[in-house]
């Protein structure tokens, strides 16, 4: 409205309204919102907004216009072989995800939680072995961080075969509930858009001197086919990632 000021003085907002066809007065502010943008950039946008007026206390729900662009951008051009590209490294942030009856009662307690950010770090470490990350933030020096040893094409991990139950003890969900067989099967059309991963040690930090082991026994013979999974990278940019898990839960993401 500035610049308006300048060129015509004293004539008044109405009165340029008067003079033009109200499809060609457009506030500047507003005409300039998307310009530079690709169709992807401003569906990415355009989720975001959507995410932050749910706002945080629904960061687990399943909402309709959420799913409407997350359909949207899943469609869209993105980064191709996802799983392997250098984009997918390091700290993602968790938005949104959707509230799964499948997933494990901690992870929905977890996710649920607007008090405390999520973060999902997948990092290659000093012994050269992909590792994918859940951290919960309590505060700068206290979290929960759960690690999984993971596997691509990128990073084989040979021990990392393929899951045969669905998860379920004694007809209860537990730890969570997967799909296997024929269902579980990776989607062609995507190459290299999956990462497997098997849950392998998780512990509460209290600054750098105090820990406490996470209360599930990842590493034990009865649990470890229940604690493998996989991530199903169906959209990643520079800028945000969308995923979707081995029991149904879309996660959106964005990068740190």
């Amino acid at each position: 409205m500035a610049l308006l000021s300048i060129v015509v003085g004293a004539v008044s907002v109405n009165g340029l309204q008067n003079l033009f066809p109200k499809n060609l007065f457009t506030p500047i502010a507003e005409s300039g919102k998307n310009r530079g943008s690709t169709p992807s950039q401003i569906l990415e946008d355009d989720l975001i907004q959507a995410i932050d007026e749910l706002g945080d206390e629904n960061r687990l729900s399943s909402d309709n216009r959420i799913q409407e662009l997350v359909a949207d951008l899943e469609a869209s051009p993105s980064i191709s072989r996802p799983a392997i590209s250098p984009s997918v490294y390091g700290r993602w942030r968790l938005m949104h995800t959707n509230n799964a009856n499948t997933a494990s009662p901690i992870q929905r307690k977890a996710v649920s939680s607007s008090v405390f950010p999520i973060y999902q770090d997948i990092i290659v470490d000093d012994a050269g072995k992909l590792i994918v990350s859940q951290v919960v933030k309590f505060n700068q020096n206290n979290e929960l961080k759960v690690d999984a040893l993971a596997s691509t094409a990128a990073y084989p991990l040979e021990e990392l075969t393929e899951r045969k139950g669905d998860g379920r003890f004694l007809g209860l969900n537990i730890l969570g509930v997967s799909v296997v067989g024929e269902e579980a099967l990776e989607d062609d059309s995507r190459p290299d858009s999956r990462i497997d991963f098997v849950f392998d040690e998780g512990k509460f930090e209290f600054g750098s001197d105090f820990s406490i082991p996470y209360p599930v026994p990842f590493r034990l013979p009865i649990f470890r086919d229940a604690v493998k999974g996989w991530i199903d990278i169906t959209y990643l940019s520079e800028k945000m990632r969308i995923s979707r898990g081995n029991k149904g839960t879309t996660f959106i993401l964005v990068k740190e």
